[in-house]
C-alpha cells in the first residue's frame, strides 16, 4: 500500500513538474501546435499561431499576453505563411526549432543553427519576450539561438540592437508589408559603422532619416532622449559588439519601438486605463527630419518664422539661388565667393543645439578633448568642422569628431542636440 502511494506521489510530482516547466517551453517531446499557446513565466508575453487582420494565413508569433489589443512583436515565418491550421513548431533531431505541417513535407522556417552532438534542447519564452533555444533542460546559460538576435518590426527593452563582431550579425528591424502581411516590408532600421556609429531608417536602399551620432546621453538627432528619458540607455562598443540597449526604468510600463509599414519609427507605451497604445515619440515627422533635406553644407531649422527652413552653414551660400527661392534646398550650399581658406585667421563658428552632420565621412579620436580637437582640425586644411564625441564626459574628456568632405543632414532644435563648430575664413569670422 505504502509502495503504491509512493509511486502515485512520484507520478503526480513528475506531472506537476512537467506541466510547470512546459507552459513556457518547447521540448523534443512537446511541440507547439496550431491552437496551443505558451505563456512566459511572468505572463507578459505569449507565443503561438495567429492570423493578421483580414488574412487567413497562419504565422508563428510572439505577442503581449495581457494587452487587450492584439500586438505582435515578433514573427518567425514572415515570408512563408502556412495556409491551414496544421502547423507545428517543434525541435528536430538536429536541435533546431522547425516550423512545418503535420506531414513534415515542407519546412516553413527554421533556426538553422549547427548541431551540438549528444545534447538535449529546449526552447523557452522568457518574460522579456525573447524566445531562446537552450542547449539542455537544466543549464540555462548556454543557448544556440534567440529571437532577440533576429528582430521583426519591433525592439523590446533588453534587446541589443547593433553588431555582434564575433558572428558578424547586424540586427536590422524591418517593417511589415501591411497590417495584414507581416512579410519583410519596404522600411528598415539599422546601425551603421562607417565613421562614428549612427542609426539609419531606409526605404529600400534610400536613406530617409538618421538619428545623428551617439553623444553619451543619446543620439544628437533625438533631443527627446534626455537623461530623464523613460529608459536607461546603454551604448556598448568593445571587441565583441557595438550595440545600444534600452532598459525600462519602471517595470510596470510596457513600451516598444517599432518600424511601421508607413515608414515611421515610433516609441509606444501601453496606457491601461484607456486600453490603447500611446505615441511617446516618432520620426520622421517634419521636413527637417528628411535625410539630407537641405543638401551639402546646408542645415535645416524648422522654427524659422515665415521663411524657408533651409539655411547655409556659416561661410556658405546657396548653390542655386533660384532653387532656394523656390524652396528647394536639395542642391545645398557652396563656399561664399572670395573665401580664402587655410590662411592666417581661420577659425570656427558654433552651431548650437544641433544634430551634427552625417558622420560617415568623419573621424573620431577619443583621446582628445574639445580644445585639442579644434587645434587638430585647424592644422588640416581639409577639415571642415568638429564636435565633441561624448558630451556626457565634458569638454576635456569627451573625445573628438572631425569632418572632411561634404557635410550633410545637419539641423537645429529649440532644445537638445549638441554644439557643432564650422570652419570659416578670417573674413567670415569677423562678421
Amino acid at each position: 500500500m505504502h509502495q503504491e502511494r509512493a509511486i502515485l506521489v512520484s507520478v503526480l510530482i513528475f506531472l506537476i513538474f512537467r506541466f510547470c516547466t512546459c507552459i513556457d517551453t518547447i521540448t523534443l517531446t512537446r511541440p507547439l501546435k496550431d491552437g496551443d499557446i505558451l505563456v512566459s513565466n511572468g505572463e507578459t508575453f505569449a507565443v503561438g499561431f495567429f492570423s493578421p487582420a483580414n488574412s487567413s494565413n497562419r504565422y508563428v508569433g510572439i505577442w503581449y499576453n495581457k494587452v487587450s489589443e492584439h500586438t505582435v512583436v515578433w514573427v518567425a515565418n514572415r515570408d512563408r505563411p502556412i495556409t491551414n491550421s496544421s502547423g507545428i513548431l517543434s525541435i528536430d533531431e538536429t536541435g533546431n526549432l522547425v516550423l512545418h505541417e503535420k506531414d513534415q513535407s515542407f519546412v516553413f522556417w527554421s533556426t538553422n543553427v549547427s548541431r551540438v552532438v549528444n545534447d538535449v534542447f529546449s526552447a523557452q519564452l522568457l518574460d522579456s519576450g525573447n524566445l531562446v533555444l537552450f542547449q539542455g533542460l537544466v543549464n540555462k546559460e548556454v543557448y544556440s539561438w534567440q529571437s532577440f538576435d533576429h528582430p521583426s518590426n519591433t525592439l523590446l527593452p533588453g534587446m541589443k540592437f547593433g553588431l555582434d563582431r564575433k558572428t558578424g550579425l547586424n540586427k536590422v528591424v524591418t517593417s511589415w508589408k501591411s497590417s495584414g502581411d507581416p512579410g519583410v516590408g519596404d522600411y528598415s532600421y539599422k546601425m551603421e559603422f562607417v565613421g562614428p556609429t549612427q542609426l539609419f531608417l531606409y526605404k529600400g536602399m534610400t536613406r530617409i532619416w538618421r538619428t545623428g551620432s551617439w553623444t553619451g546621453h543619446g543620439w544628437s538627432g533625438v533631443p527627446a532622449m534626455t537623461p530623464n528619458f523613460i529608459f536607461n540607455v546603454t551604448y556598448i562598443n568593445n571587441n565583441d559588439e557595438v550595440a545600444v540597449v534600452y532598459l525600462i526604468r519602471n517595470s510596470s510600463i510596457l513600451s516598444r519601438l517599432t518600424v511601421n509599414e508607413s515608414g515611421t519609427v515610433e516609441r509606444l507605451t501601453w496606457h491601461g486605463p484607456d486600453q490603447r497604445w500611446i505615441g511617446f515619440w516618432s520620426a520622421p515627422k517634419e521636413q527637417c527630419d528628411a535625410y539630407n533635406h537641405c543638401g551639402p553644407f546646408g542645415f535645416c531649422d524648422p522654427y524659422k518664422s515665415g521663411t524657408f527652413e533651409c539655411d547655409c552653414l556659416p561661410g556658405y551660400e546657396p548653390q542655386s539661388p533660384q532653387d532656394w527661392y523656390l524652396r528647394d534646398g536639395s542642391k545645398g550650399c557652396k563656399r561664399k565667393v572670395g573665401t580664402q581658406m587655410c590662411e592666417v585667421g581661420d577659425g570656427f563658428v558654433e552651431l548650437a543645439r544641433a544634430k551634427v552632420p552625417d558622420t560617415s565621412t568623419a573621424r573620431v579620436n577619443m583621446s582628445l578633448g574639445l580644445e585639442a580637437c579644434k587645434e587638430l582640425c585647424l592644422r588640416n586644411c581639409t577639415c571642415m568642422g568638429y564636435a565633441s564625441a561624448d558630451i556626457s564626459k565634458g569638454a576635456a574628456e569627451g573625445g573628438c569628431i572631425t569632418w572632411y568632405g561634404n557635410m550633410i543632414d545637419a539641423r537645429t532644435f529649440p532644445d537638445g542636440g549638441q554644439s557643432f563648430y564650422i570652419r570659416v575664413d578670417a573674413t567670415e569670422l569677423g562678421t
